[in-house]
């Protein structure tokens, strides 16, 4: 109904509201052209004073939409704050506070929210805008508080968890494997670590590597973790556009998606993760150990931190005292064999409950 009234408009527009019989004949090609121009004039004109309503009946809107008290809040604002303090609002920045104190100069103060809509470089949609950021400024400092919590859940750790599900962590076990080893280190709420080892991988990049053999070599290490409310596997950081280490990194994808199957056996019945993988750059930014993109080795904060645990009496993280000479000697250095994947595997439960968590 619509398309047809705006079609009878159009042809009484353009003179046009009788058609020619069929008895006529054909009409002139020029008679054809002239209509056509007519007809395209006219639905240009049609258009402008359909958009001129349009936005007539917009504009009349603003006043009804703020009650009497949120009206004057808003004049109040823009007829006595001065530039300066028109500029701290986030949207009156640059020329639009400057416009505002022009205007006021010129015409004096404002006496409705529709007048605003007549200062340059106001139109309906940013000036709504306005009158929001006005009537409810961002608290900045309340910015601030909420950018750990959003941190911690969202832009280092995958899958997305509650923040209430992380901060009542009781344990976790946190995993790191590479070509030849996998480590794990079980640190519990208190910063006690329970249980802190790692496994070698035998057979990887000696000939074919088949799919039993992942399950065989994933399953001897799952049989040994012990339970834990999160396990917490590194992401590693290896870029696609390196096709020469494309074998290492369908070695890592594959141990990662095994490891997420084999220890997530509740996630069908209740639907919540309970395997996390968390950004290698993350935890070396936290112990300031990168070099540009880069991260380098933790073990000298490996071992400063069995260090501390014995002489500081609140140490960072603690350790059963049995244990200690036993995990020193896992740090020392031995060439190429250094332990990596061990001394990762602690400082990530450690970046995890110190971020995540606490």
């Amino acid at each position: 109904m619509g398309m047809m009234i705006r079609c009878l408009r159009l042809l009484c527009a353009a003179g046009r509201g009788i058609l020619p019989f069929r008895g006529l004949g054909p009409l002139p090609a020029h008679r054809h052209i002239h209509c056509s121009q007519c007809l395209a004039k006219s639905a240009a004109e049609l258009d402008m004073e359909e958009s001129a309503e349009g936005r007539a009946e917009t504009e009349e809107s603003l006043n009804a939409a703020y009650t009497d008290e949120e009206a004057d809040t808003i004049l109040h604002v823009l007829n006595t704050a001065p530039q300066s303090e028109l500029a701290a609002i986030k949207l009156l920045r640059g020329k639009k506070s400057a416009s505002i104190v022009q205007y006021r100069e010129q015409h004096g103060p404002f006496l409705d929210l529709d007048s605003v809509v007549q200062v340059p470089h106001f139109k309906h949609k940013i000036t709504v805008k306005v009158f929001d950021s006005i009537l409810s400024p961002v608290d900045k400092d309340a910015k601030k508080e909420r950018r750990p919590e959003s941190r911690s859940s969202v832009r280092f750790i995958k899958p997305d968890v509650p923040t209430e599900r992380l901060q009542a962590t009781e344990s976790i076990v946190s995993i790191v494997f590479g070509i030849k080893k996998i480590a794990w280190a079980h640190v519990s709420r208190s910063m006690m670590v329970h249980d802190w080892q790692q496994q070698e991988w035998y057979r990887f990049m000696k000939g074919p590597y088949f799919a039993h053999m992942y399950l065989e070599d994933v399953s001897a290490v799952v049989s040994k973790l012990p339970v834990a409310d999160f396990y917490v596997l590194e992401k590693p950081g290896i870029s696609l556009q390196n096709t020469s280490l494309f074998p290492v990194m369908l070695h890592m994808r594959t141990v990662e998606a095994m490891l997420y199957a084999m220890l997530n056996m509740q996630y069908e019945a209740d639907g919540e993760h309970r395997v996390l993988s968390m950004a290698r750059s993350t935890v070396g930014k936290h112990f300031d150990i990168m070099v540009g993109e880069s991260r380098t080795s933790g073990l000298e904060i490996a071992k400063q931190l069995l260090t501390h645990s014995v002489s500081q009496e609140e140490p960072r993280v603690r350790f059963p005292q049995d244990a200690i000479f036993h995990y020193r000697n896992h740090l020392q250095p031995r060439g190429q064999n250094r332990n990596e994947e061990l001394c990762d595997a602690l400082l990530q439960a450690i970046a995890f409950y110190e971020l995540a968590v606490f």
